[in-house]
């Protein structure tokens, strides 16, 4: 997948008019051209950036900022603590406190839950929506967007890592059933008595009518699929039980 650009505007928005010239430099050649160059990631980069930072002492709000950016694009709590460890046997132990005084605060669980959320939704062309109404047939957290509510029902269904719904069955005396179309992320799809189905990017799944069946993301995914109900007569919606821990963790080996 082709990284988004990144675009900067923090130098003109802060000394566009007492410095234009240094805000230039700033946001269309440091962060605009630099940041952009091929050969490593924007993960990457980030890395290197604290890492820089933390050698030469600079822990104020520019390696703050850059801590927050590292996160937004990736690096998780362990791998921050790696690099800031392994980092501080060459740039020095008081360094690596103070740079550990502000990563614990970036990556506290509720930002980091946050952050996850928001790297999603970049990855997405459908919003990832509210959480979702129907939550109690739900392990874990999901979220739901309306797509469209005319002619054709579709909703973007939104499943953070672990979050799968309940066994259910859509009833019809005729038609019905449900299509899912994956949009974002690793997920499952099983019928029961059959082997689950992987469900990536591109992946269409038909739901006939009646049959028993689960679906949901991926033990270390996020997962988003589009779903359409299918016009039937005399439809409904059955819940139905959960999909035990041993069971779905059998599907993610």
């Amino acid at each position: 997948m082709t990284e988004k650009k990144i675009v900067q505007t923090a130098g003109r928005k802060a000394l566009g008019e007492f410095a234009p010239a240094f805000a230039h430099f700033n946001d269309d050649v440091l962060f605009g051209e630099n940041w952009n160059l091929p050969g490593i990631s924007v993960k990457e980069r980030c890395l290197l950036t604290v890492v820089a930072l933390m050698a030469q002492g600079i822990t104020d709000s520019s390696l703050r900022y850059h801590l927050e950016n590292a996160k937004a694009h990736g690096v998780t709590r362990e791998e921050i603590a790696a690099a800031v460890t392994h980092v501080a046997f060459y740039a020095g132990w008081p360094k690596a406190w103070a740079v550990f005084n502000l990563a614990k605060d970036v990556w506290t669980p509720e930002k980091e839950a946050a952050t996850a959320k928001e790297a999603f939704q970049r990855e997405l062309m459908f919003p990832i929506g509210e959480p979702n109404p129907y939550g109690k047939y739900f392990i874990g957290q999901s979220y739901l967007a309306p797509v469209s509510t005319q002619q054709v029902g579709i909703f973007n269904v939104t499943f953070e890592p672990g979050c799968r719904n309940n066994w259910h069955i859509h009833h019809a005396k005729s038609g019905g059933g449900q299509i899912l179309i994956c949009v974002g992320g690793r997920g499952w799809y099983q019928a029961w008595g059959e082997k689950p189905v992987e469900m990536t990017p591109g992946t269409v799944v038909n739901i006939p009518a009646n049959v028993k069946h689960w679906h949901g993301a991926a033990a270390d995914h996020w997962f988003a699929h589009l779903a359409f109900d299918v016009d039937g007569e005399e439809t409904s919606n059955e819940w139905l039980e959960p999909v035990t821990d041993e069971a779905y963790a059998d599907v993610n080996r």
